[in-house]
């Protein structure tokens, strides 16, 4: 920790020195906020990139060193970890860990957006010799698409140019490897599919023995309902339409499982009888992903019949769960807030939000709803200056964690950066800046980033998740750089859930209806210089909101 702290405090002098000797012949602040969060220096966003790009490679690099070939580091203890096989029943740590050098396997587009070619190069070829499925270990069916075979078609079009949009990274020695790996991942998934009821595919799958004995039969979801993209990229890759199929099958069943008076979904569901055994209807945990991938689908493959589910969802949410005044930068009354229902009458079920939930302001964004995305960032945005971090549950009306852990979450982080993006308001750069300086304060460890316990007494777990590689340091990394080929062709690229990077291309959809989505995914860029300056929303809009939830004070990690 003391480390991180010198880390920090150095960062800190070097910046503030930078903004003492700067000045914009534009600048127009007239007040202590506008300047506080306005115009930045190529200077600071110089140091911001190698801030963030050195946080990567502090991660990585030990990962490397003390965890490989295992799937996750503990940076506490600079150890490694796998699946927990003595104790079967510990979802938290089997759902995800496969005995398949998981860590890895999700960073290897992120060393692409590094731009660093002959590590790149290594790390697809450590995966390619010495990572098997052949293992007698249960996963979660979302988990193990979104975080690895998400991660291996990316990675195998960026090596075969079929996303030539981040540059040639072809490999001399590479035969499609990646891709059949992908393949034989997914073919070990797909017994969770067979013997339900409702078609709906079990949670959890055996990579060996397929469905065992006893598995339960509560899936949420997201969980089901967040597989199209991985699957239907696999099957238009190797020309096979059963896993498309499939996931469009399952998302057909969820939606018919719908509330027949308010058209809402739950977030768990039996997949035997379709009884909904959870009933809250949200945007955050157990059905976020389900909203993003209706819209991501029918911008990556063009089929109307998403883009309607997504539109008819959107209603329902808007009509059940917004509440506050009907705009967010202008009008009277409270900010907007999107709160959790009961999907059977939609009447209000508790009074709190959860970090998960901060990517809906990036699918706003994606969305073209600004206005919303702004308001909806900001509400987060207050939390983090509360705590410097963002527990997994926050009451808004007690205005307290309800769940107070952080593992280094990226969804924030990812709003941040598209919200930037869209905007280009310095605004979101400082916030980024700060989201840097809390991590480097709190988490940074020995080995790396650990996972915050409770983010009041900022204690530790020791453990750093896979995603804070795959996306929470990429997130910071494209949110300083400008001139990253990512952003240079951000309108012809599409992150998966996990951060993973599909080319939006006629192979995936048809020609003639890929030009007006490509125009769609560049129409929100500013064209006057004040939305380069000034805040996205007037100081007293932010104060609102910072209000409602509970922050009143001075940055919690100030120096």
């Amino acid at each position: 920790m003391c480390y991180g702290l010198h880390f920090l405090t150095s960062t800190l002098i070097a910046l503030f020195m930078v903004r003492r000797s700067s000045s914009h012949p534009l600048w127009p602040a007239d007040n202590e906020f506008d300047f506080k969060y306005g115009w930045i220096s190529e200077d600071e966003i110089t140091i911001a990139r190698e801030q963030a790009k050195q946080m990567f490679y502090f991660g990585y690099d030990n990962y490397l060193n003390h965890a490989f070939p295992l799937d996750e580091l503990d940076p506490i203890h600079c150890t490694g970890r796998g699946p927990d096989y003595a104790h079967p029943e510990n979802i938290n740590i089997n759902d995800v860990l496969g005995d398949y050098s998981l860590t890895l396997i999700d960073t290897l587009d992120a060393l692409v957006v590094f731009q660093n070619k002959s590590e790149f190069h290594r790390a697809v070829r450590l995966v390619i010799d010495t990572v098997s499925f052949e293992k007698n270990v249960t996963v979660q069916v979302f988990e193990a698409t979104i975080r690895v075979v998400g991660s291996l078609l990316s990675a195998h079009m960026i090596l075969t140019n079929e996303n030539s949009y981040l540059g040639d990274y072809s490999m001399p020695d590479y035969d499609g490897e990646l891709l059949t790996m992908a393949h034989d991942i997914v073919l070990r998934m797909l017994p969770a599919f067979d013997n339900t009821l409702t078609g709906l595919p079990y949670p959890r799958v055996n990579l060996v023995n397929g469905v065992l004995p006893g598995t339960i039969n509560e899936t949420c979801t997201a969980g089901a309902g967040s597989l199209i993209l991985e699957f239907g990229v696999l099957s238009r890759l190797l020309d096979d339409s059963t896993f498309e199929i499939l996931a469009r099958k399952t998302n057909a069943r969820l939606w018919n499982f719908r509330d027949k008076h308010t058209g809402l979904l739950g977030n768990v569901i039996d997949v035997q009888t379709g009884e909904w055994k959870g009933t809250l209807s949200g945007l955050g945990a157990g059905l976020d992903s389900f909203y993003e991938y209706m819209l991501k689908a029918y911008i990556l493959f063009g089929d109307e019949r998403d883009l309607k589910m997504y539109l008819d969802a959107q209603d329902q949410i808007w009509t059940h769960m917004r509440k506050g005044r009907t705009q967010c930068r202008s009008g009277d009354g409270q900010p907007p807030i999107y709160v959790n229902v009961d999907m059977r009458d939609g009447k209000v079920l508790n009074t709190w939000i959860d970090s998960l939930q901060a990517s809906y302001a990036g699918v706003q964004v994606l969305d073209g709803m600004l206005d919303e995305a702004i308001c909806f960032h900001a509400l987060y945005y207050a939390v983090w200056k509360k705590y410097g971090a963002l527990p997994e549950r926050y009451n808004w009306h007690l205005k307290a964690p309800d769940v107070s852990f952080y593992p280094l979450r990226p969804e924030f982080i990812e709003s941040t950066y598209l919200l930037y993006r869209a905007t280009k308001s310095p605004f979101y750069l400082h916030v980024g800046r700060e989201i840097m300086d809390s991590l480097n304060m709190y988490s940074r460890v020995r080995c790396g980033f650990a996972t915050v316990h409770d983010v009041i007494e900022k204690s530790l777990e020791d453990r750093m998740e896979s995603f804070f590689l795959s996306e929470t340091s990429k997130y910071l990394y494209l949110l300083f750089d400008d001139a990253n080929p990512v952003n240079k062709n951000y309108h012809r690229l599409l992150f998966t859930t996990e951060g993973h990077i599909f080319p939006i291309s006629d192979k995936f959809r048809d020609a003639e209806s890929l030009s007006p989505i490509l125009e769609l995914n560049v129409s929100c860029q500013p064209n006057v210089i004040e939305d380069k300056i000034y805040p996205p929303l007037t100081e007293s809009r932010f104060n609102q909101i910072f209000k409602m939830m509970g922050y009143y004070g001075d940055d919690v990690n100030a120096a």
